[in-house]
């Protein structure tokens, strides 16, 4: 049978200081990963990205509150509008250049349904027809 009433007495002043940052340190590393646990609901997947030369005649399914990056267009991405048969359900952003960064026209979804969406290139008169189905955040996910 050990006797441990005496433990700290045995173990150096030293070591006992050099264990309580150990302590600390391990306390706050379990705390963050706990932080980094989500119930599955508070965040979404990564954007759905399509090519436009792709998706004509094509239905794209996104989750309730995600993104649809619409890409593929280098040269005249900011010239692209939407028509959209119900736009409660998603909305059109337009692309961007500020001669810096350019980003891509998308749809954000809004609203669980579908829609039929056209879209219109006002420099090369390309249009682009397909349908957007907006379902819902998977719970418990």
């Amino acid at each position: 049978m050990v006797d441990r009433s005496n433990a700290n007495e045995r173990m150096p002043r030293a070591a006992r200081r050099a264990v309580l940052p150990l302590l600390a340190v391990a306390a706050v590393a379990g705390a963050f990963a706990l932080a980094g646990c989500t119930t599955g609901t508070d965040t979404l997947p990564a954007p759905v990205v399509v090519q436009l030369d792709d998706i004509d005649g094509e239905t794209i399914e996104v989750v309730d509150g995600n993104v649809i990056d619409l890409a593929g267009d280098d040269e005249t991405s900011t010239e692209w509008g939407a028509e959209i048969e119900d736009p409660a359900i998603v909305e059109f952003t337009p692309g961007a250049d500020d001669g810096s960064a350019q980003s891509n026209p998308g749809l954000t979804a809004t609203a669980v349904g579908t829609t039929a969406v056209t879209l219109e290139n006002g420099a090369t008169g390309d249009t682009i027809s397909f349908t957007v189905e907006v379902v819902p955040v998977a719970s418990g996910s």
